[in-house]
């Protein structure tokens, strides 16, 4: 059989595999219920073979790009998980202090396309700090499925206390010039909207179809927000309307875009839900977003 593409694959994988990666089914139901979909030519190894994230043959930004300086530290995060590994990022050629942005994953850890994601907003003249949430537990394991499983054990208050904690440690960091935004990615969206309700001075975030705050907690939002949703993700994108009344009583700066058909997890290049076009018009939208909000008057 010729390699598979998306255009082979029925909406209900996706719609499958987004249950399955949310933990709203577990492997084995998943499998039994994407082998129903396993015809013909079309075998039950190639589905799950096509719908495993592919790190080696995505990654933008390799580790020793010379334009970076990389590497992993450790900050204290004394009302979360306590000692918090993260990949910090930086132009190789720093002459004068950065603005810094957080990087959040989804819910399974700092993967090699989250590390990827800090890289590529580093080449762009940024500071980036990517945590791992998993850090109590020994770290991300080295494959998305243990991720989750490890993620599962902790809470996602308890996590939210860990970025907050990166966002203290970059914003007094030698190199970074204390304007500091926020970019994350599913559960990392949550994280996102919950820093900007948080943290009245982060200058910037930008959830990806993240899940929204309540609407107590939305009213406390001050921090200017661009919002990217997934024109087919309707768990996420139910919960926009009520959130965005409430920004827009309060005049919060802020900015939603849809693309449509499109899934939940665009912008990850590494599985079949990627789309080229959104994912790279979002990313730019981003990017030109923090230049403007992260430079310090």
């Amino acid at each position: 059989m010729n390699k598979l593409t998306k255009e082979d694959i029925s909406q209900e994988v996706f719609d499958l595999y987004d249950d399955y990666a949310h933990n709203k089914i577990d492997r084995r139901i998943f499998i039994e219920k994407l082998s129903i979909f396993a015809v013909g030519t079309l075998t039950l190894p190639s589905l799950l073979s096509f719908m495993t994230p592919n790190y080696v043959d995505s990654i933008l930004i390799q580790p020793t790009d010379p334009r970076l300086k990389t590497g992993y530290i450790n900050y204290d995060s004394p009302k979360g998980g306590g000692s918090i590994k993260g990949l910090l990022s930086q132009p190789a050629e720093t002459k004068k202090k950065l603005p810094g942005i957080i990087v959040v994953h989804e819910n399974r850890g700092l993967n090699p396309y989250i590390e990827d994601v800090g890289r590529r907003a580093a080449i762009e003249g940024f500071i980036t700090l990517a945590p791992d949430a998993l850090s109590p537990l020994g770290g991300y394991p080295g494959n998305d499925d243990a991720g989750r499983e490890l993620q599962k054990k902790r809470t996602r208050e308890e996590m939210l206390e860990d970025f907050i904690a990166a966002f203290e440690y970059l914003k007094s960091h030698k190199d970074c010039n204390g304007y500091i935004g926020v970019v994350g990615f599913c559960f990392g969206g949550w994280i996102a909207n919950m820093m900007a309700v948080r943290l009245p001075d982060l200058k910037a975030a930008v959830p990806y179809y993240g899940g929204q705050p309540t609407a107590e907690e939305a009213e406390k939002i001050v921090t200017p927000l661009m919002l990217h949703y997934a024109g087919l993700d309707t768990r996420v994108n139910d919960g926009w309307s009520a959130f965005e009344a409430i920004l827009n009583k309060n005049k919060v700066e802020h900015t939603a875009y849809f693309y449509e058909g499109v899934n939940h997890g665009f912008h990850n290049n590494t599985t079949p839900r990627y789309d080229e076009k959104a994912a790279t018009l979002s990313w730019k939208r981003t990017i030109d977003f923090f230049k403007l909000k992260l430079k310090k008057k």
